[in-house]
């Protein structure tokens, strides 16, 4: 009996991974399709393997110098947030202090505000201080609006660490900083690992930031390079699917590097002591 329903969850979990894998499995064929094999067999393999789509789209689509501006700004953003993500969760779930209720409030604040609401008043006070068209234009706002969910991420896995791994250091003489820069920082790698690839999806894929804030041709993003292949007259799908496939693999390199990491760092902050 328990076999048979071993094999069942496992059964049950191995379409699910089908069904997930499934639209990824899609954009990998449909980018080696011409426009007419993509419409006539959207389902199948490609009846002639067009390597092209995927040179031609790089090529059009500036994709190199969008795929180095994406890089820089995702990784900028990235380390920012996971700085002062830390540094906000070791000082909220270590010390008691005043107005403490008061900035965890604020933190909550900004996970419920919508982000997009967000574009007009930026826009125009990143005018008002020459911003606009720069990458800290995309950091910034970047950072902002992913360091409540890495604040509470890193504070609910801190609590997890005993106190009593400090007070010893404490005892060896280390300070504060110290404590958390050889003792709190090196514990905290999987919870890194799940902020830093939460925030490097979130960035990676943004669109609505880069289009208002960014006119530019030479820091245009990722995203804004794939809107080149689709206009108001008709979409090249098969530029349009070979470009989102290059977009694509970053993201699943970055996943399957940190993915142990991530694993540990979402259940760990759900058990104390």
């Amino acid at each position: 009996m328990g076999k048979g329903l071993a094999v069942f969850g496992k059964s049950i979990l191995l379409g699910y991974a089908v069904l997930t894998l499934y639209p990824l499995y899609w954009l990998f064929i449909s980018a080696f399709k011409t426009n007419e094999d993509f419409f006539k067999n959207p389902y199948s393999l490609p009846n002639v393997w067009m390597k092209e789509n995927i040179i031609r789209a790089w090529e059009l689509g500036n994709m190199g110098r969008a795929m180095l501006n994406s890089t820089f700004v995702t990784l900028a953003a990235v380390i920012l947030t996971l700085i002062l993500g830390l540094l906000a969760g070791y000082v909220l779930s270590r010390f008691e202090f005043r107005f403490k209720k008061t900035a965890v409030a604020l933190f909550l604040a900004g996970l419920l505000i919508p982000i997009h609401s967000t574009l007009v008043p930026l826009f125009l006070m990143m005018k008002q201080i020459n911003l606009l068209n720069t990458y800290g234009a995309l950091i910034l706002p970047y950072t902002a609006f992913e360091l409540p969910l890495a604040v509470f991420l890193a504070m609910g896995y801190m609590t997890s660490i005993p106190k009593e791994i400090e007070e010893a250091a404490m005892i060896d003489g280390s300070g504060w900083w110290g404590i958390f820069g050889r003792v709190i920082f090196p514990l905290c790698t999987p919870i890194i690992a799940t902020i830093s690839i939460l925030a490097f999806l979130r960035f990676w894929n943004d669109f609505s930031f880069a289009l208002v804030f960014i006119n530019s041709q030479a820091l245009k993003t990722l995203p804004l390079s794939l809107s080149l292949f689709s206009d108001g007259f008709g979409t090249d799908y098969s530029l349009t699917m070979g470009a989102m496939a290059i977009a694509v693999i970053p993201t699943i390199v970055v996943y399957l590097i940190l993915q142990d990491q991530i694993m540990k760092g979402m259940v760990a902050g759900s058990i104390k002591g």
